[in-house]
């Protein structure tokens, strides 16, 4: 399985859990890679957001405290550094009790077939590991276990970052 297929089948088979949300940009309307691998997904479990970083990142913590597992889409790194005070300072610190969790999806952006500027291709990675104490910050830099990553997180206690690499989508 390749691993765009890893994740295609991973996001089908969150989508199929009873209390998961996807919310982001490009999770309901095409714009990014990030958006394919969400075909099995039913369009009710999704819900699309403006270019609002910290606010989409509130509103999962919001959700995850009535329950749900939310898997707040960021189709790329650099964006999600938007949403740092909520990541930091209200995720990670655990001042909300959570029912459910956030799965924070990401990705480095990818530099082939072209190079898309400075702005889309950083990987904050360890430096969020640093900044993180509650939160854990897995890397999915590996084609094969992506599925089984996925399904890992979700099965266990705590919210997470799992950080793609867009240059693996197409390149098995």
């Amino acid at each position: 399985m390749t691993y765009f297929e890893s994740l295609t089948a991973a996001m089908t088979w969150l989508g199929e859990q009873p209390d998961t949300l996807f919310i982001g940009q490009s999770v309901r309307y095409p714009g990014n890679a990030i958006f394919k691998t969400l075909s099995g997904v039913p369009m009710e479990k999704r819900i699309e957001f403006p270019v609002a970083e910290n606010m989409q990142l509130g509103c999962s913590i919001g959700l995850a405290m009535q329950g749900k597992t939310v898997i707040s889409i960021f189709p790329r790194m650099d964006f999600l550094m938007c949403a740092m005070d909520m990541l930091v300072n209200h995720l990670d610190k655990n001042i909300y009790p959570l029912k459910g969790k956030v799965i924070i999806r990401t990705c480095i952006g990818a530099t082939k077939p072209m190079y898309p500027g400075v702005q889309h291709c950083g990987d904050y990675g360890n430096g969020l590991k640093r900044l993180l104490d509650n939160v854990a910050v897995r890397y999915l830099n590996y084609t094969s276990g992506v599925y089984e990553t996925y399904v890992a997180n979700f099965l266990s206690y705590g919210s997470k970052v799992l950080i793609e690499e867009a240059d693996l989508y197409g390149m098995e």
